[in-house]
């Protein structure tokens, strides 16, 4: 009886210790939380600016400027659009192009 018993508190004890061990290792910190977004939003970025420079690229191909074209749908806003250059925003993000790279904040 005694041997059952200590077994079943072995097995208790193993679950419990089990159980708060996944429970630290699943729960990041808020740190780790807040880089993984910022990570997120930055890839989220990058898409929505290869999109937008694809289409402004072939905007110019077919009329010879920027001026005039349109990102509607890409989740970017054309903040910028002149004959020999563009500028496109998100909320956190820019991209001045042709050829620019992605940078914080506005135009």
């Amino acid at each position: 009886m005694v041997r059952g018993l200590s077994l079943v508190s072995l097995l208790v004890a193993l679950l419990v210790g089990g159980w708060l061990l996944t429970g630290q290792q699943s729960s990041p910190s808020r740190a780790t939380a807040t880089q993984a977004i910022d990570e997120a939003q930055q890839a989220a970025n990058g898409i929505a600016f290869q999109q937008a420079e694809s289409q402004l690229e072939q905007f110019r191909s077919l009329n010879g400027t920027y001026a005039g074209a349109s990102l509607a749908g890409f989740g970017v806003r054309l903040a910028r659009a002149e004959a020999g250059s563009y500028c496109v925003q998100t909320a956190t993000a820019h991209l001045a192009g042709p050829g620019g790279v992605a940078a914080a904040g506005p135009c």
